[in-house]
């Protein structure tokens, strides 16, 4: 197989304009508020389950199938909305839309009354959630220095997930839940979606300042007139094809641990909800730190490396939840361990968009996104929940290092994309070589 030609070398960065600076430190600040209450909202229930169970009595399987469902319809609409989007050439209406809507089906869940009504509102959530990170990244990655790219799209997909899905929603979450009910949680959770919403329409720009003079003024323009790239130029790229089967791969890390710890922790440690609060939030605190230093350094020592050596480090985190049952040890050795989700942000989103053209971002983004949920955010739930019922809890944790173990066998293959490491290759290859009479040739 030919591969297509990669993004172009760039030159070294121009300085930018302090407009510049300041949009890309504001749609920063913007982008991970609302991804981070993407993944407050999507948490919400793992770890409301223990609550709901006492209204619909929920089985491991049946709490699968609400995390599965909703992963299913993240991963079509993110496949879908990312494409149209690049046929449009526009992000900032559909992206609006999409946290508008993920507001309101996640507060609908707190009027449901069964299973299945609860089933159909993460459904529709969904929906909405999955065009959320491909728009966002696309408008990031357009919008960042060079030396910014890796640690920006780190902040706004791993540590806004993280600082809001991982700290804030256990503490807040539980501590709503036991005050004033599960459905209240939910109810709650449209207030800063529609706030969100209404600070995009007013400071997000289809096309960032500075641009339009800038170095990146011909591919920009590409794509914002919708100069899309066919689907199997996409998929010609190696990077795509092992990043697509990395994002399975680590989605079943991510959703299975994430899922099953809380069920795990209380019912099979016997953790109080507080103790399992408090374990959770470690998760949440390792999620953010890592979330951005991960990307950030592979700005430096570059993406393989990178994904190689953190993603060895990951796998011993859920092997952690069924080997230590010291609920402080367990909190800190999950800090050490939890360094996926920094990685997440790498193949999901900054590989394939340092790897595709420009007209084909949020395509490349949607589709490893939406391949990576089916399959891991959707099967893997399933697999796990049916896999707990049958054989224990402890069996989901082993299925979640397993997918771990595949990513860092899938990384070996990958293709360096960092522009810095690039870069210094590149001078090393062109300087001249020393002779033994200390010439150069």
């Amino acid at each position: 197989m030919t591969e297509p030609p990669t993004q172009p070398s760039t030159p070294p960065p121009a300085p930018v304009s302090d407009a510049a600076l300041a949009y890309e430190n504001r749609l920063l600040l913007i982008l991970f508020l609302a991804f981070g209450f993407v993944f407050f909202d999507r948490q919400a229930l793992s770890f409301l389950a223990p609550f709901i169970d006492d209204d619909f009595d929920l089985s491991n399987t049946e709490l699968g199938v609400l995390s599965g469902a909703l992963a299913f319809t993240w991963a079509l609409s993110g496949m879908v909305i990312g494409r149209v989007s690049d046929r449009l050439g526009r992000r900032k209406p559909l992206l609006i839309g999409a946290v508008v809507l993920f507001s309101v089906f996640s507060a609908a869940g707190g009027l449901m009354t069964g299973f299945f009504g609860l089933l159909a509102a993460r459904a529709l959530m969904g929906v909405a959630e999955g065009a959320v990170l491909p728009l966002s990244q696309s408008l990031m990655v357009e919008a960042s220095q060079e030396h910014r790219r890796g640690l920006n799209m780190g902040l706004l997909q791993g540590s806004a997930a993280g600082l809001l899905g991982g700290i804030a929603a256990p503490l807040v979450v539980v501590w709503v839940a036991e005050q004033f009910g599960w459905r209240t949680v939910l109810l709650l959770t449209i207030v800063p979606g529609l706030l969100i919403a209404a600070w995009m329409a007013r400071s997000v720009r289809e096309v960032p300042p500075g641009v339009e003079r800038g170095p990146d003024r011909g591919r920009v323009a590409a794509a914002a007139a919708g100069a899309s790239t066919p689907l199997r130029e996409v998929w010609a790229h190696r990077n795509i094809v092992l990043c697509t089967l990395a994002a399975c791969c680590y989605l079943t890390w991510f959703v299975v641990i994430i899922t099953f710890t809380p069920v795990y922790l209380k019912d099979e440690k016997g953790f109080s909800s507080g103790t399992m609060s408090a374990v959770m939030t470690c998760f949440g605190v390792a999620w953010v730190l890592w979330g951005f230093l991960t990307p950030a350094i592979s700005d430096r020592i570059g993406r393989r490396t990178t994904m190689i050596a953190f993603t060895s480090v990951a796998v011993l985190c859920p092997l952690a939840v069924v080997y230590v049952d010291n609920p402080v040890l367990l909190g800190g050795v999950i800090v050490l361990t939890y360094t996926g989700l920094g990685c997440f942000t790498l193949i999901m989103a900054t590989i394939p968009a340092e790897t595709v053209p420009r007209g084909a971002l949020a395509t490349a983004l949607g589709l490893v996104m939406g391949v990576g949920e089916l399959t891991g955010g959707v099967l893997a739930p399933l697999a796990a929940g049916w896999a707990s019922d049958t054989w224990g809890l402890e069996t989901a944790m082993y299925i979640s290092a397993g997918g771990a173990v595949a990513v860092v066998l899938l990384a070996f293959g990958l293709r360096e994309t960092a522009p810095r490491v690039l870069r210094r290759r590149a001078e090393r290859t062109a300087a001249p070589t020393p002779t033994k009479a200390g010439a150069t040739r």
